[in-house]
């Protein structure tokens, strides 16, 4: 990323959400029995700091002109886009690839329906973001899992196994690059030999970067399409603001096509749903996807980064506990496994122990049954609260 200037962010401030309809804190007693008076919200992938301030002055701005009408004239808002995608990622687009969607999930769900059909299968590279799961088998298609292999602390794909899971009625395959939940940042080869396996099955590849701005320092995302493998007719980007700036509420994600004819298909049925975009969402972006977000997000990956040391060093001193090396996100994937409990035990201790709502690993699919995912987006000060409570409910 190149070097931008901005106003500093106060990412240790803590900063209530209970009662302001959050679903991180407000659902946690009802999904987890964790009050979240008493408890600490690790769970749902918002972080628990404020947006950049071009972020919130764009709603202010909004506001204080009062009348919240229809979005028109989308060039700044998709000029932006365009603007990021090349600053940051080194990825050229044009305006006219992008389409906005109520966030990835119905992104995603679009995707499924416009180029699948019932009775299809769908690739997922297990443990996987559990929604993939659910938004197939809702449209009345299977999933087809293909489960990661851990080398050297980080996920890996394994292409030769895969050949043999297979059932000749997969379509497509959703790639989560960066990885949710492991973190793991793919490479090159790794995305080179995916598009070949893509090619070699004739699938559509549904690539979901919605955490590429979030890499820690001293590593690189590459765009799935900065992979020259001949893939653009079967490719479709997923890219959103929502996971970097922390404003998952406005619901607006980007479904980005290069190929004129997968374009024109999925237009087609953007227009059949009836789908437009959502006016506070699309001024955010315009805002986020600028100089100053840029800024932001360099100093919020470095506090990131920093959370990241603090828990993993904790994380070690649980016997038997390991934490996956994050290389993106702020989502930590540790493996109890080694603990020697079962995994509803260790949910006990976290849950009714420390009094901590974590993602459980099972939902994630094959690979994830015993770990659970701890958000560590939030201020230092209630990390380290949640720290202690975990080594004092495993001690």
């Amino acid at each position: 990323m190149k070097t931008f200037g901005g106003e500093n962010t106060d990412f240790d401030e803590v900063i209530s959400r209970i009662g302001t309809h959050s679903e991180k804190w407000d659902s946690m007693e009802t999904v987890f029995g964790v009050s979240p008076h008493a408890g600490i919200a690790m769970w749902v992938a918002d972080m628990d700091f404020r947006p950049p301030k071009c972020v919130s002055d764009a709603v202010k701005n909004m506001q204080e002109h009062g009348i919240f009408g229809y979005f028109g004239d989308d060039s700044d808002y998709k000029a932006a886009i365009k603007w990021w995608m090349k600053e940051v990622h080194g990825w050229d687009i044009e305006p006219n690839w992008v389409f906005t969607t109520h966030g990835l999930v119905n992104g995603t769900s679009i995707c499924v329906d416009t180029f699948t059909k019932v009775g299809d299968a769908v690739v997922l590279f297990t443990p996987v973001y559990h929604a993939f799961a659910r938004v197939i088998e809702a449209a009345d298609r299977s999933v087809t899992e293909c489960p990661l292999v851990i080398e050297n602390g980080r996920y890996v794909f394994d292409f030769e196994a895969y050949e043999k899971l297979l059932t000749g009625k997969e379509t497509m395959l959703i790639l989560c690059s960066p990885h949710n939940p492991g973190g793991t940042v793919w490479m090159r080869q790794e995305l080179e030999a995916l598009a070949e396996f893509a090619k070699k099955h004739d699938l559509i590849i549904v690539s979901d970067e919605i955490h590429h701005d979030l890499i820690m320092p001293g590593q690189m995302h590459i765009p799935m399409g900065n992979i020259k493998k001949d893939i653009t007719d079967r490719l479709v980007m997923m890219t959103a603001p929502t996971k970097t700036f922390n404003i998952a509420g406005c619901h607006t994600g980007n479904v980005i096509i290069e190929d004129p004819k997968l374009r024109s298909k999925f237009g087609k049925r953007m227009k059949a749903l009836g789908i437009s975009g959502n006016a506070f969402g699309m001024m955010m972006t315009e805002a986020a996807y600028s100089p100053e977000g840029a800024y932001w997000v360099t100093s919020l990956m470095k506090y990131i980064d920093e959370n990241a040391r603090v828990f993993d060093e904790a994380i070690m001193d649980i016997d038997g506990a390991v934490s996956m090396g994050l290389q993106s996100t702020y989502l930590a994937w540790v493996d109890f496994s080694g603990t020697g409990l079962a995994p509803e035990d260790v949910i006990e201790r976290v849950q009714e122990g420390a009094e901590i709502a974590a993602s459980h690993g099972a939902t994630f699919g094959t690979g994830g049954e015993t770990y659970l995912r701890f958000n560590i987006g939030m201020p230092r000060v209630q990390l380290v609260d949640a720290i202690t409570r975990l080594k004092k409910a495993f001690a």
